[in-house]
């Protein structure tokens, strides 16, 4: 039965955590913030984006509190802040799973920002917002 459900794979839609503060490389901002990037002409549906972090920190397991953030469609070509995120959780796993329905089908798609991955050694220009941060299409 689960064989005959068509899978359809995300395109055009991206996660991305960029910092506040324009000076980066002079003191690390305590605030960055993650967006929701919607990358097609037209609008995305019903999106629910789920938020945690895990792994290890000085030996011991670490799991954060699990947030869910709606949004009743994002229109598309648009960025749409989904949360502040501080920088002390930026050496977990920072995971962002995302469902949304789009031409009458619903997608999902799990966004992962491994332990270390959310430096500036990193950075790419993020399209529709004009700055700098790191971005999983």
């Amino acid at each position: 039965m689960k064989k005959d459900i068509p899978q359809k794979k995300v395109e055009n839609v991206a996660i991305c955590i960029v910092p506040r503060g324009e000076e980066v490389l002079e003191g690390e901002p305590e605030l960055w913030d993650v967006y929701i990037l919607n990358l097609k002409e037209e609008a995305i549906q019903g999106v629910m984006v789920t938020t945690q972090g895990y792994g290890q920190l000085n030996g011991q397991d670490i799991k954060t509190s699990t947030l869910r953030h709606f949004f009743t469609d994002i229109p598309g070509q648009t960025a749409k802040l989904i949360e502040p995120i501080q920088t002390k959780v930026f050496d977990l796993t920072n995971q962002y799973w995302v469902s949304f329905k789009y031409n009458d089908f619903l997608y999902d798609k799990k966004y992962i920002f491994v332990r270390g991955s959310i430096d500036p050694s990193l950075f790419t220009q993020i399209p529709l917002l004009d700055k700098m941060g790191v971005m999983i299409k």
